[in-house]
C-alpha cells in the first residue's frame, strides 16, 4: 500500500464514521440493568494479511470448524469421544452450554455450527493462535462489510490500486447456506429479539442483503410441528430455516425459559421433527465452552486423524491435577478466564491482581476447578491506528467467519478489533474497543 493510499484512508476516517452513524451502525450494551447504545468506532488503517498467511489460516479454520461440528454431532448422538476417554464425561455434561433437550436431534446435513466466529491473534513470533471458538450467535461480520462499502465511496482509488479480496460475498455465502438448510420447505427468516438487542443493526442489515425475512417476537408460530411466518398484513408463510439471533434458553418457552417472550412456542417440536432448520443449532454452547476449547486439537486428531493446523494459546485446566498445581503456583503470570463469561468479562490478568486478590482467586480455583481455565499471556502483535491525528500502536485480534452448509467456506475478510487503551489486551467492543477493515491480499 502506497503512502498516498494511507493518507487517503486516514483522511477519510471521520467521513466513514459519520456515514456509519447516519446508517445506524451501532451496538448496544446492557450494564447494571441499563441499555446503552453507542457507535462502534472505525479506524481507517486496515489490517493486511498476505495471500500466503491467509491460505494457511483458511485451511486451518476449515479443519477446526469441521472437527467442532463432528464433536457436536457425536455429543448429542453416540458420544464416542467421551466413551473413548478423550474428553472426561463429567466435563462435557457439566458445561452450561450442554442442552439435554437436544439429545438425538439430527440437524440438516449434520451441521450444528453453520456460522462460526473464530477469534485469533498473531503473536510476535509470527504464529497465529486461536483464543476462542464462537459457535452460538457470533456477531460482527456486518461492520467490516458496511465500513468497506463506505470506504469505497469516499476513497475509490484505494481499491483500484490494491489487490484486496472483495468482502461483499459474505451475504451470498449466508444466502446460499440458508437456502441449503431450508431444503425447499419454506422461506428463510432472521429472528431478532428486537430493536434493543446489541446487534440489531446486523440483524436488519443481513435480512436486507440476503433477502431473508426479518422476523420479530410474535411473527412466528407453530402448527402441526411446522413453523409459519405471519407478519403484518401477510398470510401465513411456511418457514424452512430460522437464522436465530435469540439465545438458546429463550428460543422456546415450552421447552426452556417459560417466561421468554422472545422465542417461538413449540419450535423445538418442529426442529425435532426435521421440519425447520435452526441456524445456529441449539446446544452449540457445549463446544464453545472455554473449558472444552482446551480439547479442540484433540478433537481434530480424534475425528479427522490429522494434526491441528491452528494452535490454541497455551492453556491449563485446573480440573487436571498437573495443571491445577501449575496454575496455583504460577497464577501471578497467567490469564485467568471464567468459562461461563463472554464479551471480555471474567478475564483477569494475574500480574494485575493484588496479593489479597490473588489469594481470593486461588481459593475460587480450589473450590471450583471446572469453572476456570488459565492461559499463558500471548504477546500478540500491535497494529497501527489513528488517534488524535497520530499513528499509534494498539493490541488487536481477528474474528474470522466460517460458514458451513453442504460445504465449509471461510470468508475472505473478518472483524479486526482493537483496544483503545494502550495498556490493555482486551479488545471487545463491549469493553470500549474499536474495529478496522481486514484486507486479504490476492497477490
Amino acid at each position: 500500500m502506497t503512502t498516498a493510499n494511507i493518507k487517503e484512508l486516514t483522511d477519510s476516517r471521520d467521513t466513514v464514521n459519520k456515514w456509519m452513524e447516519r446508517f445506524g451502525v451501532r451496538f448496544g450494551v446492557y450494564k447494571h440493568g441499563v441499555f446503552n447504545e453507542q457507535l462502534f468506532p472505525f479506524d481507517s488503517v486496515p489490517r493486511i494479511i498476505s495471500k500466503s498467511d491467509w491460505e494457511y489460516l483458511e485451511v486451518g479454520l476449515k479443519q477446526r470448524v469441521t472437527a467442532l461440528n463432528l464433536f457436536l454431532w457425536d455429543i448429542y448422538h453416540e458420544k464416542k469421544i467421551v466413551k473413548d476417554g478423550v474428553i472426561p464425561e463429567e466435563f462435557v455434561y457439566s458445561s452450561k452450554g450442554y442442552m439435554p433437550e437436544c439429545e438425538g436431534i439430527s440437524p440438516c446435513e449434520k451441521v450444528y455450527a453453520h456460522i462460526a466466529g473464530i477469534d485469533l491473534v498473531e503473536g510476535k513470533d509470527n504464529k497465529w493462535y486461536v483464543l476462542e471458538d464462537n459457535l452460538r450467535i457470533p456477531s460482527g461480520a456486518s461492520y467490516p462489510m458496511i465500513a468497506r462499502n463506505i470506504t469505497r465511496k469516499v476513497s475509490p482509488g484505494t481499491f483500484a490500486t490494491n489487490a484486496v479480496a472483495d468482502n461483499r460475498d459474505y451475504t451470498d455465502m449466508l444466502r446460499d447456506m440458508m437456502s441449503e438448510m431450508c431444503e425447499g420447505k419454506g422461506i428463510a427468516v432472521i429472528l431478532t429479539p428486537g430493536r434493543y438487542n446489541s446487534a440489531f443493526f446486523e440483524h436488519s442489515y443481513f435480512a436486507e442483503k440476503t433477502g431473508a425475512t426479518l422476523a420479530y417476537p410474535g411473527d412466528l408460530f407453530v402448527e402441526d410441528d411446522k413453523v409459519y411466518y405471519a407478519g403484518m398484513f401477510k398470510d401465513k408463510t411456511r418457514v424452512g430455516c430460522i437464522y436465530r439471533r435469540v439465545s438458546d434458553k429463550y428460543m422456546d418457552p415450552m421447552t426452556f425459559e417459560s417466561s421468554s417472550l422472545l422465542g417461538v412456542p413449540n419450535v423445538m417440536q418442529a426442529y425435532k421433527a426435521g421440519n425447520v432448520a435452526l441456524i445456529n443449532a441449539i446446544g452449540n454452547g457445549v463446544a464453545d465452552d472455554k473449558g472444552i476449547y482446551y480439547f479442540v486439537p484433540k478433537m481434530v486428531d480424534y475425528y479427522l486423524h490429522e494434526k491441528s493446523i491452528l494452535q490454541n494459546a497455551p492453556t491449563y485446566l485446573p480440573y487436571f491435577k498437573e495443571d491445577y498445581d501449575y496454575v496455583l503456583n504460577n497464577l501471578q503470570k497467567l490469564v485467568i478466564k471464567d468459562v461461563s463469561e463472554a464479551g471480555g468479562y471474567g478475564v483477569l490478568f494475574g500480574s494485575e491482581l493484588s496479593p489479597e486478590k490473588l489469594a481470593e482467586m486461588k481459593d475460587l480455583i480450589v473450590k471450583f476447578p471446572r469453572r476456570w481455565i488459565a492461559q499463558e499471556v500471548i504477546d500478540f502483535k500491535d497494529l497501527e491506528l489513528l488517534e488524535d491525528d497520530k499513528l499509534v500502536w494498539r493490541k488487536a485480534d481477528l474474528r474470522a467467519f466460517v460458514v458451513t452448509g453442504k460445504e465449509t467456506k471461510v470468508w475472505k475478510s473478518g472483524l479486526t478489533r482493537f483496544s483503545r487503551n494502550p495498556d490493555s489486551f482486551v479488545v471487545n467492543s463491549s469493553q470500549g474497543g474499536g474495529f478496522k477493515d481486514t484486507w486479504i491480499m490476492t497477490e
